[in-house]
């Protein structure tokens, strides 16, 4: 039987309910599976902190791990009735704790964190999470056992950060190590190098590995369960009557995600695409014993009778723009500006070019740094350069947004009976999305408008 892989994130393990409907929900699938675990909501953005703070801070060592110790104990006191299952739970997290003390007290002495030191530190909130829910599951009578990536092992290309599992590598060693008929839970975020190293899949990357595990395996599915239904038609909180999305293609979820839904990581279809693996999104809360899908994920083409199937937005773009007379057609500049900002870590979300301008979107947390690494490249092509920030990228997404005249008609002129001014589009990079840029404060008047016009 192929198994099912299940990933449960941070906003499953906020609180004792939250452990006790996953453990209904596991016993509700009354089969093998496999089950991917974040880190408990808010650990790894303490971990982030305290790997900051700790460089200059030793106390913060102490306030870390007295946090975490106490934290887990508690909600061991909350879930084992048996004494001895208890002591011997956080026995094993004390020596979790104690592993990370130890990497934090060295990059203390050093005063900086390395790349794979740091990736290590981040796994530390999977590492726990997985150790008491497999705990949790064998007190409930359940045959579970927790595999590590680095078991498997779940091999990756090596990046540190934002690694990428080599399915070719990893596949035959995470079949063997999970192959038998038992739950496992295997903590998700990271995978390992070649030489053994922790890599991290990139921040939020449970989703995708979780996917990759699915991949790796043939998995009958990936179920993301999640605090809601699944992808919508827009944002609940900025649109009346929101509609359930019941299925979509890799594709549009891809984009989706991209631009903003907060459903998936964007790299979650990834790995499924070219097997045909389905992810299913199923909302935790409104479990009755019965497993109910809300968005199935999927390779077979719908295309609606508008064809918008979401409008989704995302604050996580700005615009650097290099302006200067045939600055877009000169030789050897746009290659110049790429090559210094891929140098400094600093990743282009897209490019749009004149003759008078190159147009680089780049992530709101970057943009200040990219200003500086183009400042110091002294072109003298690039005249003039602008950080405009402030900006809203609104997509619509859907199968035949570009087969399909009259779409984009449609959405200049419901954003225009708004007064709402786009300051850039693309249409054509994807083919199921057509996404603008407005200014910040018409990003709640854009989704809405689109929204009455498709929807």
């Amino acid at each position: 039987m192929r198994k099912v892989v299940a990933k449960f994130g941070g906003s499953n393990l906020k609180k004792k309910e939250d452990i006790l409907k996953l453990v209904r929900v596991i016993r509700a699938y009354n089969r093998p599976m496999v089950i991917v675990v974040s880190a408990f909501y808010g650990i790894t953005n303490r971990l982030l902190k305290t790997l900051e703070a700790v460089k200059h801070d030793e106390d913060e060592i102490r306030t870390l791990t007295d946090f975490l110790l106490s934290m887990k104990e508690e909600v061991i006191h909350e879930h084992f009735d048996d004494g001895k299952i208890a002591r011997d739970t956080m026995k094993e997290v004390e020596q979790r704790v104690a592993e990370l003390k130890r990497y934090l007290t060295g990059i203390h002495y050093i005063g900086e964190a390395p790349e794979f030191v740091e990736d290590v530190v981040l796994s530390y909130g999977e590492r726990l999470s997985s150790l008491l829910l497999t705990s949790i599951l064998r007190s409930n009578g359940i045959d579970a056992e927790e595999a590590l990536p680095e078991e498997m092992p779940l091999i990756t290309d090596g990046e540190f950060g934002n690694a990428t599992v080599d399915y070719q590598r990893a596949s035959e060693g995470v079949k063997n190590r999970l192959a038998d008929d038992k739950i496992y839970v295997v903590p998700g975020f990271y995978g390992v190098s070649q030489d053994g190293k922790v890599t991290l899949l990139g921040r939020g990357g449970s989703d995708y590995s979780a996917a990759a595990l699915a991949r790796c395996l043939d998995a009958e599915s990936l179920d993301v369960w999640k605090d809601v239904e699944g992808f919508m038609s827009a944002d609940p909180k900025l649109v009346d009557e929101p509609v359930l999305i019941r299925e979509l293609t890799y594709t549009e979820a891809a984009e989706l995600s991209y631009f903003g839904a907060g459903i998936l990581h964007p790299r979650t279809v990834e790995p499924l695409k070219s097997p045909g693996i389905p992810v299913n999104i199923l909302n935790i809360d409104t479990f009755k014993d019965r497993i109910k899908c809300g968005t199935v994920i999927v390779g077979k083409k719908t295309v609606t009778d508008d064809i918008i199937k979401s409008v989704t937005y995302s604050d996580d773009f700005c615009i650097l723009k290099l302006r200067g007379a045939g600055v877009g057609v000169k030789r050897g500049v746009l290659a110049k500006v790429s090559g210094a900002l891929d140098k400094s870590g600093i990743n282009i979300k897209s490019v749009l070019t004149s003759q008078i301008a190159i147009n680089i979107l780049l992530s709101a947390k970057d943009i200040k740094r990219a200003y500086r690494v183009i400042e110091r490249l002294e072109l003298s092509a690039i005249t003039e350069i602008e950080a405009i920030e402030q900006l809203s990228t609104i997509a619509t997404v859907g199968e035949g947004l570009l087969d399909h005249p009259g779409v984009a008609g449609r959405i200049f002129s419901a954003l225009a009976r708004k007064n709402i001014n786009i300051r850039m589009i693309v249409s054509g990079a994807s083919s199921v999305a057509t996404y603008f840029i407005v200014a910040a404060s018409d990003r709640n008047p854009a989704v809405k408008a689109l929204h009455e016009e498709f929807f």
